[in-house]
């Protein structure tokens, strides 16, 4: 099977591959970080019972195509609170400037061919969206990493800076990624391309993660201030799986209130 590590100039891209016959080992990596600006110690909140790493950590559980989960921090109390739920834990360095970064350390022992992001803060996603996020990346050998979007829903409003936009090709690969909203509808009564919204899930192939960590920082993904675009503006490609993405992060003592009422209801 080919790495996906051919740049997107080249030539020969698949857009009808067909995942391989023999699924690949899969591993996922939840990055848990203790410091929040906005929710301190947010991961270890346990109004519920269980701490919110915990709630993670069992929903990644439910996706099938996951044959392992691994914490990696760089905190021991994080490492203990994983370890005293059952959950495996790495300790990584303290210095890594974002979660690929600690997800790069956390997988140099790690037997698997394929390396999902599970971001900490995620305790309610959909365990159908990562199993579409990793078919996605199986059946396109020309994409290094995939992604997912999602319909907005009726609460959302695309034009929001804080929700990620994405466009996507034909081939089903993410052209690009903004706050922005996009596609601007020039014409509305001719518009056939809805905005739709970044899920904040990443796959990676397990080479492609190596690659990223030498590629420096780009002049998009700095001006939009989203990691991704490093990875297209130096010529990778995205896989993007189509779903419907009903939850989201917890970056608030008041988004983790209600997701404590909804565990409560």
């Amino acid at each position: 099977m080919k790495t996906g590590l051919r740049t997107g100039l080249s030539t020969g891209l698949k857009t009808d591959a067909k995942p391989p016959s023999t699924p690949l080992r899969v591993a996922a990596i939840i990055p848990a970080r203790l410091n929040s600006s906005r929710f301190p110690g947010k991961l270890l909140a346990n109004e519920t019972g269980k701490s919110l790493l915990q709630h993670v950590w069992e929903r990644a559980a439910l996706c099938k195509r996951i044959q392992e989960i691994i914490i990696a921090t760089d905190n021991e109390l994080i490492r203990k609170t994983a370890l005293a739920f059952g959950a495996r834990c790495v300790i990584t360095r303290s210095d890594h400037p974002n979660g690929t970064s600690r997800i790069c350390e956390a997988v140099a022992d790690i037997d698997a061919e394929i390396i999902v992001n599970v971001q900490g803060d995620e305790p309610e996603i959909e365990p159908e969206l990562i199993s579409a996020a990793i078919a996605a990346l199986e059946a396109d050998d020309g994409a290094s990493l995939s992604t997912v979007v999602s319909p907005f829903l009726a609460h959302e409003d695309p034009a929001n800076p804080n929700i990620v936009k994405c466009v996507v090709g034909m081939n089903n690969r993410a052209l690009y990624f903004s706050r922005a909203l996009i596609p601007c509808v020039r014409d509305l009564g001719h518009s056939r391309a809805e905005p739709r919204k970044h899920v904040g899930l990443y796959v990676y192939r397990r080479e492609f993660l190596n690659v990223f960590a030498t590629l420096v920082p780009t002049p998009l993904e700095e001006t939009e201030q989203l990691e991704q675009l490093r990875a297209l503006e130096h010529g990778f490609s995205i896989a993007v799986a189509h779903g419907v993405a009903r939850s989201h992060g917890i970056d608030t003592p008041e988004q983790y209130a209600a997701f404590v009422s909804r565990c409560k209801a």
